[in-house]
């Protein structure tokens, strides 16, 4: 397991390596730019747009600004003051020596701004998921169990409905009931807040908190439990025919034990890939989802990056993004072999 672990590891260098070059040129060979605001402005002159373009290094081949993307130098200077005098910003170490730089927006270095947000997103998406999967495993289970019965059919109807119908669409149907008409019949205001992490100018409150929590992970998470709930459905009904499982039900064992001890654990087993793909989302966050509660997180992120150009910040959330899959990819391989012993990588 330890050479594998090790090969898996090496030839994740190798992809990240490849991928760096795609995401870099993508997103320098975009329409547009960065300083394409300052070009078109008649308030700035062309002169300190230029200048504003060398002191951030954008005025060098693509390739070059890839190679110091990537390993630094120790020349950057950027005005820092806005007065046109170009000021040292510090070693540029590159993000092989974990420095991505700093922001084109606020100056501010971009793993800085990229913690601000973390914390926020693993909040919303580990509540998101694991609300999702400790509903969503139950009603597989039970529907499997009871193939073809009224709550199969519903739980089917559910699943297709549920992955059919968009986050925005069900966020905005959210919003207009339980903070558009419903009212608290005590104080006349909105039954659930419209967004943000916690109430302005309150003190710390966990009923506070649980208030803002409501619609951003119910708006996330029906998604996630129609999706997990046919699929373990689905991985049910492969195992609960086995020849294994009637010899344990011709040892006398009760059928909770035959479903929940023996069917389970190797239903689980296809699960885990599922899960495994999901766990990048808890570092980018739900883009839809966060920007339609003002979440700050890192998927209002990575949409304000995009749209204002902010290079740095865009290319560190893909590359970390990257990261997240290629390792919860690793994990999931690992999670086989503990959840099935016939499963040996040499």
């Amino acid at each position: 397991m330890g050479q594998y672990i090790l090969r898996r590891l090496l030839q994740s260098i190798g992809i990240l390596l490849l991928l760096s070059i795609i995401f870099f040129a993508l997103v320098n060979l975009a329409p547009g730019g960065p300083l394409a605001g300052y070009g078109q402005s008649r308030h700035v002159p062309a002169e300190k747009a230029a200048l504003l373009r060398r002191q951030l290094g954008l005025d060098k081949p693509i390739p070059v600004q890839y190679i110091i993307w990537l390993a630094g130098n120790n020349w950057m200077k950027v005005d820092l003051n806005g007065d046109g005098v170009a000021e040292s910003y510090g070693t540029r170490l590159g993000i092989l020596r974990g420095d991505f730089g700093f922001s084109f927006r606020t100056r501010e270095p971009v793993l800085k701004v990229i913690e601000g947000r973390f914390p926020n997103t693993v909040y919303l998406m580990v509540t998101t998921l694991l609300i999702a999967i400790l509903i969503a495993i139950p009603i597989g289970i039970i529907s499997a169990v009871k193939q073809y019965s009224v709550f199969d059919i519903a739980v089917t109807t559910f699943s297709f409905a549920g992955q059919a119908i968009p986050d925005f669409w069900l966020g905005l149907i959210l919003l207009l009931i339980f903070y558009a008409w419903l009212k608290n019949p005590f104080t006349g205001e909105a039954l659930l807040p419209s967004g943000g992490i916690y109430s302005l100018g309150s003190a710390f409150s966990i009923g506070d908190r649980i208030r803002h929590l409501i619609l951003p992970v119910a708006t996330g998470a029906l998604g996630w439990i129609a999706w997990y709930s046919r699929f373990m459905r689905s991985s049910m009904l492969d195992v609960i025919h086995q020849d294994y499982l009637r010899t344990a039900r011709a040892k006398g064992l009760s059928e909770s034990k035959v479903i929940y001890k023996h069917a389970l654990r190797n239903a689980l087993i296809p699960l885990v890939t599922l899960f495994a793909l999901d766990i990048p989302y808890i570092f980018a966050g739900a883009v839809f989802v966060e920007m339609l509660f003002s979440w700050p997180g890192m998927g209002q992120l990575y949409y304000q990056s995009a749209l204002q150009r902010d290079y740095p910040i865009l290319l560190a959330i893909l590359i970390i993004g990257a990261v997240f899959i290629l390792l919860s990819n690793l994990l999931a391989d690992i999670f086989y072999a503990v959840l099935d012993p016939r499963i040996r990588y040499s």
